[in-house]
């Protein structure tokens, strides 16, 4: 396929997001498996739309297709059913079209005449049963919500009054929200720029906009200028919630890829030092600094929970340990995360996040500030670390939080994801820890 500007066909372009469905189940990220599937520029963003759209609904989608197939079908022909279900599902174009490209897409599968065969009959009669194989699946709660049965419970167990609304928030596509580098321009004059070049934007935290409708970045005036980043308002806050002065020296412990470093250079004159134990996502911090005219101290790589190794002895004032977690708070940015994702896996993550904090704790001045900080709704990653460190750690002591939403203050630690007309947010968990004299 020559990327010669021409849109794929459609039986092309379900091909390639059954090879990302597959590629999911697999075990692999969809970025990265929608990233080598070689895509066409014309149809990468219809692939791109396609494959999330399928994988938020894998559940579901997985149901279906184990109602509608006798034995269960090769993995190549049952991701070509998982994404055209998905199309079909979706209503944008008619049923016969959907069939039609799904049975042309399924010849270049093997054996090639069984399997078009096969999917022919499959979708055909999902268009025509249609109503009585969803209220089939319905009661499942795996098909309901797109969620592990394991994450469900989870959810259900630790935020009983949430829980339904977190899940039904991550099957909707996020919106795009935007930082404005107010060292180079204002949140008015950003938002003005916007609307001039026909993006709608709304005006959400002190210096996030939200688009009205996502586009890529080379559409967003001012951007490779470094007037404005993608960042998610919840990510915002880790700027505002750890209290930086001028001339502090300050660590970004798990830095890469650098918005939250970025975020913080871009309001405090201070002496940061960027650090994370991945050289190439540290290659994206210094492109993103560089377009954004941001000069921090050091960047350099390490592991957090081995500050031996890199630690110069010089305290520092304040750190952000924003921790490596299980993701479960953006998992509607990445579905795949949710199908990837063990049990087992949240006290490893737990584990990991322990040893962080006690290896970043002497490089901590006594009187300075740690925020703790992960992308996560799970309270093992959260409140839990952050209980067992103070109880371990007699020198240690949690800080009050606090944010402004909607005009309101409110205290901060455990943020839920949250879609409205005048807040919009991913999951997060917030701790601010002060190191006694």
């Amino acid at each position: 396929m020559s990327d010669d500007g021409r849109r794929l066909a459609l039986a092309d372009e379900l091909r390639l997001v059954a090879g990302a469905v597959a590629a999911v189940i697999d075990g692999h990220h969809l970025p990265v498996a929608i990233g080598s599937a070689g895509t066409p520029f014309a149809s990468r963003a219809a692939v791109r739309d396609m494959s999330f759209a399928a994988v938020r609904e894998l559940g579901r989608l997985r149901a279906l297709v184990e109602r509608l197939n006798r034995r269960p079908p090769q993995p190549e022909v049952l991701a070509l059913q998982i994404a055209a279900l998905s199309e079909l599902l979706d209503g944008r174009r008619p049923p016969a079209v959907v069939v039609d490209q799904a049975v042309r897409a399924a010849r270049s599968a093997r054996p090639t005449r069984a399997a078009a065969g096969l999917v022919n009959a499959i979708l055909r009669r999902f268009v025509r049963e249609r109503e009585a194989l969803l209220a089939g699946v319905a009661g499942d709660p795996v098909a309901r919500w797109n969620f592990p049965r394991w994450w469900i419970d989870r959810m259900a167990a630790e935020h009983p009054a949430h829980w339904e609304r977190v899940l039904a928030l991550a099957n909707v596509p996020p919106p795009m929200t935007l930082r404005v580098n107010t060292r180079r321009t204002s949140l008015t004059d950003a938002r003005e720029r916007l609307v001039k070049a026909g993006l709608g934007a709304d005006v959400i935290g002190p210096r996030a906009l939200r688009l009205h409708d996502a586009v890529p970045v080379e559409r967003l005036p001012g951007f490779t200028e470094g007037l404005l980043s993608v960042q998610d308002l919840g990510a915002q806050l880790a700027a505002e919630l750890l209290p930086l002065e001028p001339g502090q020296r300050v660590l970004d412990a798990c830095a890469a890829p650098g918005g939250k470093s970025a975020s913080m250079l871009e309001q405090h004159d201070v002496r940061l030092v960027c650090m994370d134990r991945d050289e190439q996502r540290l290659l994206r911090l210094r492109s993103d600094m560089g377009r954004l005219g941001l000069s921090p101290e050091k960047v350099t790589s390490g592991d957090a929970a081995a500050p031996d190794a890199w630690w110069d002895g010089e305290p520092f004032d304040a750190i952000l340990a924003d921790v490596p977690c299980s993701a479960s708070g953006i998992v509607r940015r990445h579905p795949e995360i949710r199908w990837l994702r063990r049990r087992r896996d949240i006290a490893t993550f737990a584990s990991q996040q322990s040893q962080i904090l006690d290896g970043l704790w002497p490089a901590l001045r006594p009187g300075g500030k740690l925020l703790y900080a992960t992308c996560s709704v799970f309270v093992a990653e959260g409140s839990d670390v952050i209980d067992a460190f103070l109880r371990r750690v007699p020198e240690a002591r949690r800080l009050p939080l606090t944010a402004s939403f909607d005009g309101a203050v409110e205290p901060i630690a455990q943020l839920l994801p949250e879609s409205s007309a005048s807040r919009e947010h991913d999951g997060f968990f917030y701790a601010l820890i002060e190191k006694l004299k």
